[in-house]
């Protein structure tokens, strides 16, 4: 069995996709699989094609179980069946609540690891997705996990992002004494390099290659690449996932890219990423 968190620091649905899309490549080799939202903005469940606020429980019944007077629920007792066949541990804003009550106890860094220990048996993946504030829900599942992805954007703070969860690991281990690093990084293109322009955006990228001894877009491409080289000198396996307007379909239509759409560019990536995955 394996936990795998993935990280994001900045806001953007990168992190949630590449959460969906590997766990869908995952159970396609009858693998059973689990999502934990931790994230209480709730992509990863609006993704399965769940609806929040009509769940009666949710991940913030596991977490305020552990405190007294809150009813006693277990990871167990809120994980349901998407249409997709992963199973599912949902999020909601309420999630949002829970962190004050955190900050009460010692042990509010292994909550989420204590509540995923009896159903190391029952998955063979176990995928927690948590939000991008460097907040508790993050350090939880950090905490929990046995392998880390980064998802990382192409934008000049994706390195920025990469230093503030260095100190995160940092924290855990002079507070907790565990060695934590991320084990891959993803990189999500947006859709601005790659995206089919209207005629009028034709014309006017036409005539400022006119005026200009650069190509716009080779200069960006440029700086992305430089940007992957230097994160690949500190994380061994680095992918960088295309844009594909197929992620949006999927994310309307509730299920993950590489369920609805299997030969899209980046459900191709997808499938080479969850390759390296099921070598863990």
């Amino acid at each position: 069995m394996t936990v795998i968190t993935f990280a994001h620091h900045k806001g953007g649905t990168g992190k949630t996709t590449s959460c969906l899309s590997i766990a869908g490549c995952l159970l396609k080799s009858n693998e059973k699989l689990l999502i934990i939202d931790c994230d209480p903005q709730a992509n990863a469940t609006t993704g399965l094609g769940v609806d929040p606020e009509k769940q009666s429980k949710n991940m913030y019944d596991v977490f305020m179980n552990v405190f007294e007077g809150f009813p006693d629920i277990s990871l167990k007792d809120v994980i349901i069946k998407t249409s997709s066949g992963i199973d599912l541990a949902p999020s909601s804003l309420d999630l949002v609540g829970v962190e004050p009550y955190l900050y009460s106890i010692n042990e509010r860094a292994f909550v989420l690891k204590e509540a995923i220990k009896p159903l190391l048996n029952e998955y063979r993946y176990i995928l927690i997705d948590t939000p991008p504030s460097m907040g508790q829900f993050v350090i939880n599942g950090l905490i929990a996990a046995d392998r880390i992805v980064l998802t990382l954007d192409e934008s000049i703070f994706a390195q920025k992002g990469l230093e503030s969860l260095n100190y995160i690991f940092e924290d855990i281990k002079e507070n907790t004494g565990k060695n934590k690093s991320p084990d891959m990084a993803i990189f999500t293109r947006a859709g601005t390099l790659h995206q089919r322009k209207s005629p009028m955006e034709e014309i006017k990228s036409a005539f400022k290659q006119l005026f200009s001894s650069k190509n716009p877009d080779d200069t960006e491409k440029k700086r992305q690449d430089e940007l992957e080289a230097e994160v690949k000198k500190m994380i061994k396996e680095v992918y960088s996932v295309p844009y594909d307007p197929e992620i949006y379909r999927a994310q309307k239509e509730g299920m993950p890219v590489t369920n609805i759409s299997p030969e899209s560019p980046a459900s191709q990536k997808y499938r080479e990423i969850s390759e390296i995955i099921k070598k863990w």
